[in-house]
This record gives structure tokens, sequence and C-alpha cells, in this order.
């Protein structure tokens, strides 16, 4: 899919805009800083997976000016194209309600003017999403990698969001019970419940981490090697919190898949191992008023030549491996789709070095609709230029760039 029509109203600092965009052809944003460019990504991001990169909070995503408005709402739409045919007219709303008695915005979505739920649209249009602040990817806390995992995973497979949506609900749900359990105010006969619900969206996390990891690392090793003229192997390192085996045992074997990156279980071979470690641990749980295990406490590790970049590798390496895994992250959900994701890059090109740069602006082929920020055109080759788009945002308002 690609966008043809972007339309936007009171988004961020948007009050009103309506853009065309052409597919194959690379569209340059350029605007000194708190123009609307970093904007104008985020709503394609958020019309695309429904989440913000930047906040959890819909209310920031309304335009300021609507804040004294009786109903302050927000208004996404594209016309989207795809290869085989077609126009598909994607729209999200946000509209203040105040039916539950406390105000707060509720979001509906619309694909062809009939209402859908969030996992019926999101994959419609998969994107990439590439910051400066990727290095957390590398330097950052375990939560950020599992993040990024997610945000990938709800674009590539089905059944993923689903799952995930119902482990981050029953997760705090259990973690209430212990704590009740801990002060006598419930019983232990009321965690099989939840520990089945945990479970059974658990092990779809688990096997679907373990999948997008090996494919993941087979296609960031190839872009790696030519970053790095063949001088330097990248290895992903999954390290999920509870880690179940073949035979469910708890004994692993070499002679039949297993969980690592080389060899895979389904989700129905994970649930009831993930389930009995549950009972296992239920005591200390308990105690701690916390679920132990699960794929909320997982791990992903970056490896360089056997050692972990996090730890011990250089800026340049670590810039190197997230731009291995972004080229990767592209490469797979084009896989997955059948069709190239969207990819924005928010200021990322005057983050990299010339090498890093030129390699980047190479992979920018056309195949894949490419938006770029920028504050400076001067980073930027005069054939790349020539061949783009190029916009200039000012105040929100968007005209073709001198």
């Amino acid at each position: 899919m690609h966008i043809q029509h972007l339309s936007l109203t009171n988004f961020r600092n948007y009050a009103r805009l309506e853009l065309s965009l052409t597919a194959g052809q690379p569209v340059v944003l350029h605007g000194d800083n708190a123009q609307g460019k970093t904007s104008l990504l985020e709503a394609i991001y958020y019309l695309a997976t429904s989440r913000s990169p930047y906040t959890s909070s819909d209310r920031q995503l309304i335009h300021w000016r609507t804040e004294h408005d009786p109903l302050p709402f927000a208004r996404l739409t594209a016309d989207l194209g795809g290869r085989r045919g077609g126009v598909q007219h994607l729209e999200v709303t946000l509209l203040l309600d105040h039916s539950s008695g406390t105000p707060r915005f509720k979001k509906t979505l619309k694909l062809n003017g009939v209402e859908k739920r969030v996992m019926d649209v999101v994959g419609l249009l998969p994107v990439v999403l590439f910051l400066p602040q990727d290095l957390i990817l590398v330097e950052g806390s375990p939560a950020d990698r599992r993040r990024y995992m997610d945000n990938t995973l709800i674009q590539g497979v089905s059944s993923y969001l689903e799952a995930l949506e119902q482990y981050e609900k029953v997760l705090p749900q259990r973690n209430a019970l212990l704590r009740r359990i801990a002060e006598r105010r419930a019983g232990r006969q009321e965690l099989p419940y939840w520990d089945e619900q945990l479970t059974l969206a658990g092990a779809v996390l688990i096997a679907g981490r373990q999948m997008f990891l090996r494919e993941l690392e087979r296609l960031a090793q190839r872009t790696h090697d030519a970053l790095t003229g063949s001088r330097e192997t990248l290895t992903l390192h999954y390290q999920p919190a509870f880690t179940p085996t073949a035979g469910g045992s708890g004994q692993r074997s070499f002679n039949v898949p297993g969980l690592d990156l080389h060899r895979e279980l389904t989700a129905a071979q994970i649930q009831p191992q993930l389930y009995a470690q549950l009972q296992a641990e239920q005591s200390e749980s308990i105690e701690r008023g916390a679920t132990l295990s699960g794929p909320h406490r997982d791990e992903l590790r970056l490896f360089i030549n056997g050692r972990d970049c996090g730890l011990y590798g250089s800026r340049g390496q670590a810039r190197t491996t997230v731009l291995a895994l972004k080229l990767a992250e592209l490469d797979w959900l084009a896989q997955r789709c059948g069709e190239p994701p969207v990819l924005l890059l928010d200021e990322v090109v005057a983050e990299l070095d010339s090498a890093r740069r030129a390699f980047l602006l190479a992979r920018l082929d056309g195949s894949a609709q490419t938006l770029v920020t920028t504050t400076e055109l001067d980073i930027f080759t005069r054939d790349f230029l020539q061949r783009a788009q190029l916009l200039r945002i000012i105040n929100g308002q968007i005209a073709p760039a001198g």
C-alpha cells in the first residue's frame, strides 16, 4: 500500500492539511524545527498502527486551538493505493466523550466508511519509522526492545495484536489478584482462570517474537555485512524470561525443535509449559505481588562478533546496527505483507556519517514510498534531490520547496 492523499484536521499543529503524494518518488519535508515535519510522520504512523510513537495520551494529539471547543476532535484520513489496484479509504477520529462520566477521547476507525476494530486495520498500511533516538534499541532498556518487537509484529502477524492487547489487559489484573491473595482478601483458587488467559496470549507473543527475530536476523546480517565490508557479524540473542523446551521436560534437546533463533515452537506447544511455570512459582509470585515469568520480562540483546554491542560496542557500531535493523524491518514487512511498507525517516539522514548516509540513500530506490524530514537540504546528493518531491513546511503549512 502507498498513500495517495492525506488529510489532517486538528492534529498536532495542523488545523487543516490536504496533501497528495506520488508513489515511487521520495518526499523530502524541509523546514525549521517545530514547524510540523515530525507531526506529519506521526500522523501517518498513527493511521497505520493506531499508536503514537511519541505519546500514550491521545489528548496530546489534538490541536491546541480546540482546547476550549465544546467537543474537541481530530480526524486523520488517507486514500491508499496498492499494486492490486483500487483505493482504500482509511479514517481515524478522536472525539471527546463524556458518556462514562469522566471525559476521555474515544477513537473510531473506519475503512471505506465501515467502522472497524483496531486489529482489523493494523497491517493494512505497514510503516517503518526510523528516528535518531532509535539508538535505544542498542543502548536502551529491555522495555524499549520489547516495544520494537511488538510494534513491528502487530503489522506483520494478524494474531499478534489481539494477543498483545489481551496480555496487557490480563497481566495487571493477575498482579492485582496476587496482591489481594497476599493480603488474605482473595484465595488461590481464583488464579487458574487468569493463568490460562495470560498463558494463551503470552504463548502467541513468545512464538511470534522467536519467529520474527529468526527471520529478521537473516535480513539484518545481510545489510550489516554490506555496511561493514564483511568485517563484523551481527547476531540477535532472544532471551525470553521463560524458555519452553521441545519435550516440555525442561531439558534442552538439539535433536528436536526448541526455542531459539534456529529452532521454533508453536504457541500451542509453549502455552502448557508457561502455565506450568506460573503454577510452580505461584507462592513466590504471591509473596512478591508480581508475575515473574512471561513475555513482559523478555529481553533482546544485539551482538557484534560475539560481543554485546550495548555493553562493548562503539557509537559507530551502534548506529550501523540500528541502520541494519531498520532496513531489515523494511524487508521483513515487505515479505509478510506482500508490498513494501511506507518508510518514514525523521531527521535520520543528518545523524549518519557520509558512508552510512550514502548507503541509506541508495536504498531509497522508489520501491517503498518514503518521506524524509530535514532542516538542511545540502546533506542530500544532487541526484537524490532531483528525483525527490521537495516540500517546505512552515508553521503547519506545506508548499513545494523552491
